[in-house]
């Protein structure tokens, strides 16, 4: 860990950004994977920006329009517990739900959830990787069997986040402030795939924070759901999962969305396995046809492979879920 950093609680938003906006300074959030990333040396801070005096980035309401705001420093487990994120976005609860441990959702925040790096074993190890500003991505031909399958290269990692897939499905917003003033981004086009920029997670410029992850009314006949497939009951990332958001009328598939976790750089929209099942009654076959889909463009590296099975029958699985509902 950084042996000096000056560390500072912002007494609000505007002074958090004033000092953020210099050299050197890291915001700090809930904590769960900043002060990883100094201990492993991923990278460095000449100052801490504590965000944990600003309440008006907390709490969880209904807007006007009847869809939620949620704030940024709202934790994960507030999330995974809000009767109202329950009753009208599943798929998020259960996302929230499934995150880390019980102590790590106390601690961690949604906008940090949305944010963290990867964990990527040669990244967050001694190794001077592409991420880090290397020439080489070593996962590509080295331990790689918890790496992307698809979208990858020129860095093959997989994006650590639960929720984010989640909030993708839900065709959620985050709104951000910075130097530049305030602005809002679909979850969707928050993160940054390697092809892009491989030295960047997301679309967060220098000094800019996330304030709050806003979803719109759901949609009539919405279902939702999250599945999370892990090595261990607790704590482990995903090494495969899938956020579900669908439209029904009756049996009939009116509007879907399907985004993958633990398959890409990014959470990963499988567009072919939207197109699947719209249209279509939501019975066995069309599941089966929606799971082959949802892989058919994956590229598995050497020791990775088993994730293809493994999405097909949790999408069947799911879906199947679904359309008993």
């Amino acid at each position: 860990m950084s042996a000096n950093f000056a560390y500072l609680r912002a007494r609000n938003l505007r002074e958090a950004l004033d000092h953020l906006g210099t050299d050197g300074a890291r915001v700090h959030a809930g904590g769960t994977d900043l002060l990883g990333c100094l201990r492993d040396g991923v990278f460095e801070a000449e100052t801490v920006v504590s965000l944990s005096r600003i309440d008006a980035l907390r709490g969880i309401e209904e807007t006007p329009e009847g869809g939620v705001r949620i704030g940024a420093l709202t934790t994960i487990a507030a999330v995974a517990a809000d009767p109202m994120i329950a009753g009208r976005y599943r798929a998020l609860a259960q996302a929230a739900g499934v995150v880390a441990s019980p102590q790590l959702r106390n601690q961690g925040t949604i906008g940090g959830n949305l944010c963290q790096k990867p964990r990527c074993w040669y990244y967050r190890g001694e190794f001077h990787c592409l991420r880090k500003g290397g020439d080489l991505c070593y996962a590509q031909d080295g331990e790689n069997r918890y790496h992307a399958i698809l979208g990858g290269g020129p860095c093959f990692i997989v994006h650590p986040s639960d929720t984010a897939p989640a909030l993708v499905a839900l065709s959620a917003t985050v709104r951000i402030e910075g130097p530049k003033g305030k602005r809002e981004v679909p979850v969707e086009s928050f993160h940054v795939p390697p092809s892009t920029d491989p030295r960047r997670e997301t679309v967060l410029e220098p000094g800019e924070v996330v304030t709050d992850v806003m979803i719109p009314p759901p949609a009539p006949g919405l279902r939702s759901s999250y599945r999370k497939v892990r090595a261990r009951g607790a704590w482990d990332f995903a090494l495969a999962g899938a956020a579900l958001a669908l439209a029904l009328t009756g049996k009939q598939v009116t509007r879907a969305r399907v985004v993958l976790s633990g398959a890409a750089p990014v959470p990963w929209r499988a567009r072919d396995a939207e197109a699947a099942l719209t249209g279509k009654v939501l019975d066995g076959a069309t599941a089966a046809a929606a799971a082959e889909k949802a892989v058919a463009g994956a590229d598995p590296l050497a020791q990775n492979g088993y994730k293809l099975p493994l999405f097909r029958g949790l999408l069947e699985e799911e879906l199947a879920k679904i359309a008993g509902a």
